[in-house]
């Protein structure tokens, strides 16, 4: 991964890591955070919406960013064949090797597949053009909606959290996305039509917790691209909290300029920025998701 400003990365991961570790130590030191709990074995969340532009690779990139920042091994599967979570970290798709396609349909082991990126703590399953066909070459297998958690069983013990990265329908791909999963985290943008498809989401949740997944539940539904200054977003806001109540997560995700430009220099928003107010939504949702999940105490 290149920088800006040579042609080697030592310059920008130099940066990442004293920006990044300069902001949660005061973050740690003023008491914000607290100590947490690692989990015996990773847990597996979906970032899933059929609607496109919503903040799914937003959310995930940052999301798993702000996990790994917080010291928890973060895995973060691309499942979406335009491979933005892959090249949003900074790889190449076209010169990616093996890939989530080749665990799924070739039966590589995704141990040889996995990136470990200039993060700490953070790795990366990849994407790449291919998974687009996986869908055609899997329809005839048998189990073919459990290629995905086949997969990830087989490394869950590495991991504190596994973010997959689905894309936006609701093919084969992404419903072996959400059998494999534990828990789906639910984007929406504050903006016009911000329900549409929400419904159809939800119901497709409902049939593959009948059918495919019995544990699979909803981790929270996540607000993104608010704007303070737009009414439409306070109204977005309050509609989508009336609907759904205890299932909105407390923490709002602005529209921030870090947020919008970090995928152009490879990086999280956190390690091109720390105190943008992107990065700082992040990590607040990650501590939400904490919290919830008995991994770090409510007071802290």
């Amino acid at each position: 991964m290149y920088c800006t400003y040579c042609t080697h990365c030592t310059h920008l991961i130099f940066f990442v890591e004293h920006s990044v570790k300069q902001f949660l130590l005061s973050w740690k030191l003023s008491g914000i955070f607290g100590s947490a709990t690692h989990r015996p074995m990773g847990k597996v969340i979906a970032i899933a919406n059929q609607k496109g532009g919503v903040g799914k690779t937003t959310t995930t990139i940052n999301l798993a960013a702000s996990l790994a920042a917080l010291e928890f091994q973060t895995l973060i599967v691309d499942a979406d064949p335009q491979a933005n979570s892959t090249s949003g970290l900074g790889y190449n798709p076209k010169e990616i090797e093996n890939s989530i396609y080749e665990c799924m349909v070739e039966g590589v082991r995704p141990q040889d597949a996995i990136i470990q990126t200039d993060f700490p703590n953070l790795d990366l399953l990849p994407s790449h053009i291919d998974l687009v066909g996986a869908e055609i070459e899997m329809i005839n297998l048998q189990n073919r909606e459990d290629k995905m958690k086949t997969t990830l069983d087989s490394i869950r013990d590495d991991y504190d959290f596994i973010i997959i990265d689905c894309s936006p329908s609701l093919g084969l791909i992404t419903i072996n996305s959400l059998t494999a999963a534990d828990s789906v985290i639910i984007p929406v943008q504050c903006e016009y039509f911000a329900l549409e498809g929400l419904g159809k989401l939800l119901n497709t949740i409902k049939i593959i917790q009948s059918r495919l997944n019995t544990h699979l539940a909803i981790e929270g539904i996540l607000l993104t691209m608010y704007d303070l200054r737009v009414r439409l977003s306070n109204q977005v806001v309050g509609e989508v909290t009336s609907h759904f109540q205890q299932m909105v997560f407390s923490t709002i995700i602005p529209r921030n300029i870090r947020l919008s430009e970090s995928p152009s220099f490879g990086v999280p928003a956190l390690a091109q920025d720390a105190d943008s107010k992107g990065a700082v939504s992040y990590l607040n949702l990650a501590r939400e998701i904490l919290i919830k999940n008995g991994m770090m105490p409510q007071e802290a």
